[in-house]
């Protein structure tokens, strides 16, 4: 995370204003500006009254089920999945339904008669390095999901939280480039690829829906912090922002392939494994029948903390998600030939 530039920010010389009051209900106008110039970088062209900011990915999902969805309401999502980990829409009163995927992304052949038999409201995804199984939706796919969502009649709300992270070549636009009829509602966050203590976030979609979640994002928090936000709009405007994401992707590479040669040393007879082209995840398939809960409690002594597939799907019980966006390359190593030692111990 890069504290001593995000220190210079503030010092810089710059022509806006940097206002301590409440911001107005969207978010500053600056910011909204130069979020809409960074979106058209992917291919989505958008103004400024169709932005809002918000505080992180997380607050996005709340105002949209209090906004947006009534209880009762079924939201579909992949499964595997983020959703399942964080309970904002069950918390709400809406009911999850799964969604399988293979390695193109979500099975869309599925989503039609799907929709027509559960009543789906709106079908989460994140097609770009997904949480947790790291898997980049096709082109061909992303085409598919729109195609079959705009024939039924569903919303999409699109995570891309990670979409700046690719590593050796650009990926698919997102969704929201292609969406032609106002279907997507389309995420974006600074919390993975600048820093997650800014909470900075923001939700694009059709003006009139904008408005509403911004009514009730003014009631909930009187607006996400100005401070915050012209650090953002700052790092965007300037292009350090551009140079920073050369970097991270850089770092998460070098992470990636260290991650993947000690998989190789040392799972290769207990796993199998993905090999991610961007984002932060491997999603690891144990080989080997054992307690998961047993595993988890084994590592958690030796100072490491698993993510066990159930946390993203209630009846896996063979995965484990590994993340190499944190730790040090040394605690990297250190851990992961720990866990395929306890492993191999845990194995039946």
């Amino acid at each position: 995370m890069p504290s001593e530039q995000m220190k210079s920010i503030f010092h810089r010389k710059t022509e806006q204003a940097l206002s301590l009051g409440y911001t107005e209900p969207k978010g500053t106008l600056y910011l909204r500006e130069t979020i809409c110039n960074h979106l058209k970088t992917k291919g989505i062209e958008v103004t400024p009254p169709s932005v809002l900011i918000v505080s992180g990915g997380l607050q996005a999902l709340q105002l949209i089920s209090l906004g947006l969805l009534h209880k009762g309401s079924t939201i579909f999502h992949e499964t595997p999945s983020y959703l399942t980990s964080v309970n904002v829409f069950q918390s709400a009163g809406m009911n999850l339904f799964d969604i399988p995927m293979d390695n193109e992304g979500v099975k869309t052949d599925l989503l039609g008669r799907l929709k027509r038999q559960h009543n789906g409201t709106l079908f989460y995804t994140i097609p770009s390095f997904h949480n947790p199984t790291g898997i980049l939706m096709s082109n061909n796919r992303r085409k598919q999901l729109l195609d079959v969502c705009s024939k039924e009649r569903l919303p999409i709300l699109e995570d891309d939280v990670y979409g700046d992270l690719w590593f050796e070549q650009p990926i698919p636009k997102p969704l929201k480039a292609q969406d032609k009829q106002g279907l997507v509602l389309y995420m974006g966050s600074m919390s993975k690829t600048l820093s997650p203590g800014l909470r900075i976030g923001w939700l694009v979609g059709p003006e009139p829906v904008i408005d509403r979640l911004s009514d009730i994002k003014m009631q909930t928090d009187y607006g996400s912090s100005s401070l915050a936000q012209f650090a953002v709009a700052e790092w965007l405007a300037s292009g350090l922002y551009d140079k920073h994401i050369i970097h991270i992707r850089k770092e998460l590479k070098d992470r990636r392939d260290l991650t993947l040669h000690i998989l190789d040393k040392y799972f290769s007879e207990v796993a199998t494994w993905n090999n991610p082209e961007g984002g932060f995840y491997i999603w690891l398939k144990l080989n080997v029948k054992g307690s998961m809960d047993k595993l988890f409690k084994k590592a958690l002594k030796e100072g490491i903390l698993l993510n066990p597939g159930n946390i993203y799907d209630r009846n896996d019980s063979s995965h484990i998600r590994i993340s190499y966006s944190y730790a040090t390359p040394k605690q990297l190593e250190k851990g992961l030939i720990k866990l395929a030692q306890l492993i191999k111990e845990n194995r039946d």
